[in-house]
């Protein structure tokens, strides 16, 4: 029996291809960085200036996977890549569309956006397939400049060029995820905005790789699992929020319940008036491999404010 891998209602023109609008849940109120709240914690995100907890971004890739399979099929679970830059939080509550921009025949990339429903952009970027001509846009971002981090406090330490040594990482159906992601697959697929017998392991059996593949939003979940273990020096506690981010698959898909390895290295920083950047690229193996099979890249910028030292220490290290 061949399995459908989603049953979403798309509407298609000859410009686009829309998904439903969708109510994402909320699932890290209970995340800790550092041993303290997160942005995801209302009292938290209110401190800093939010409305109120924030929806975690890769929970936004979700509605723009059962698009590229329309367009592209098994291969998306093989070798897709989403490449977003993160435009405004989405709360609890509020609903979301995902929009790609139809590609002309044969092309393997396309611009993707999802918008509330005031038109409030939420994300920008691209979605492709392995072989596409141009860069992502995260590739594109990077390669037009970033804007630099002058006097960096929370990131003093950190250079780019730092990397981590190889760590293992899992993901099974009912395996929490550690105080970053204090949920389980099973969890998750409760309230995922795309369903799919792809995710399920009693229904995977019949799916195109005869076992259940990790869906996207998650991947990001099982590239984070040992992310405060890295020991790169910066400063805390404090708060961070996800700006951009990047998943592409190589030699996909990956598994429920397969280890994997993986290792970090730091590749830029980049500053503004509220945050400072690091951006950080997750190469992911087989176990005892040396090919890549995936990665991520993920731009964490952390809320000067949420550093309550930040001005003293700040005037330590530069003077004024």
């Amino acid at each position: 029996m061949t399995l459908k891998a989603f049953e979403t209602d798309l509407e298609e023109d000859e410009s686009a291809i829309r998904g439903p609008w969708r109510t994402p849940r909320q699932m890290l109120a209970a995340q800790t960085y550092d041993d303290h709240a997160s942005i995801h914690d209302d009292a938290t995100a209110q401190r800093l200036g939010f409305q109120k907890a924030t929806i975690e971004g890769p929970t936004h890739f979700s509605p723009f996977v059962p698009l590229c399979y329309r367009l592209w099929g098994d291969a998306f679970f093989e070798a897709g890549c989403l490449s977003a830059h993160y435009r405004n939080a989405v709360f609890e509550g509020e609903e979301t569309q995902a929009i790609l921009d139809r590609p002309a025949a044969g092309e393997r990339q396309a611009a993707i956006r999802m918008v509330k429903r005031d038109g409030a952009e939420v994300l920008r970027g691209t979605a492709s397939l392995a072989g596409a001509p141009g860069p992502t846009a995260l590739e594109r971002r990077l390669s037009e400049g970033l804007p630099a981090l002058a006097e960096p406090v929370i990131l003093a330490n950190v250079k780019v060029g730092m990397r981590t040594r190889r760590q293992s990482v899992r993901m099974d159906f009912d395996r929490r995820m550690g105080e970053l992601y204090p949920f389980s697959l099973r969890q998750k697929l409760a309230v995922i905005t795309e369903p799919s017998p792809f995710y399920d392991p009693a229904a995977a059996a019949n799916a195109p790789w005869g076992r259940a593949v990790v869906p996207f939003e998650m991947l990001s979940v099982l590239f984070q699992y040992t992310a405060r273990e890295d020991g790169f020096p910066a400063r805390g506690p404090a708060v961070g929020l996800f700006a951009d981010q990047e998943i592409r698959l190589l030699a996909g898909p990956l598994f429920v319940g397969e280890d994997y390895e993986l290792e970090r290295e730091v590749i830029a920083m980049s500053g503004s008036r509220r945050t400072e950047s690091l951006w950080v690229l997750t190469r992911v193996f087989a176990v005892g491999g040396d090919k890549e099979i995936a990665r991520m890249l993920l731009n964490l910028a952390t809320l000067k404010d949420s550093y309550a030292p930040y001005e003293d220490e700040r005037r330590r290290l530069y003077g004024g």
